[in-house]
């Protein structure tokens, strides 16, 4: 069975759904908070035009997904898987970001819960990468288990920090 990249998921909170290009105004709408990009290499992704290119990217990517909050129907959120690689039995987990009002672990726990699951049943290890100065993010993943491997530099040659999970854990 081949690894869906853009599946539907669904948890008690939230409700993960394939990205598409209607979702660009309501999803700019969470973005264009800059204190969510305060701690991200890209800090003023919160511009529109800077955003834009970002959501084309999603899209372009085969694995972006909304996220929506199952009780308001709003959408709070963005995630994506990325760099499948079958022979290394693993997928990357990245891109995320959540509204601030969803902040402090619940929301962010069962994204990740409900993405692993999934990413499970087709791989052996989930990775994630988090620019070195992303201190709220490295807490998020080492909340919902996830191990810091080092240090790597990534697509664009910056450095990141790399944090994996693996199905037996």
């Amino acid at each position: 069975m081949p690894f869906d990249l853009q599946p539907t998921l669904k948890g008690e909170l939230l409700t993960l759904r394939p990205l598409r290009p209607e979702d660009f105004h309501d999803l700019y709408a969470v973005a264009a908070d800059p204190l969510i990009w305060e701690q991200h290499p890209n800090r003023d992704r919160h511009r529109e035009e800077v955003f834009r290119q970002f959501f084309h990217e999603a899209l372009e990517s085969g694995g972006a997904l909304i996220v929506i909050d199952s009780d308001s129907d709003q959408v709070i959120g963005s995630s994506r898987y990325h760099a499948y690689d079958p022979e290394k039995s693993e997928i990357e987990i990245g891109w995320t970001f959540l509204a601030r009002s969803r902040w402090g672990g619940l929301y962010n726990r069962e994204m990740k819960q409900l993405m692993l699951r999934h990413a499970f049943q087709f791989v052996k290890k989930v990775v994630f990468r988090v620019g070195p100065q992303n201190l709220r993010s490295q807490r998020a993943l080492e909340k919902i288990g996830a191990v810091r491997e080092g240090p790597r530099l990534d697509a664009s040659g910056r450095d990141s920090l790399v944090y994996q999970i693996t199905a037996s854990a």
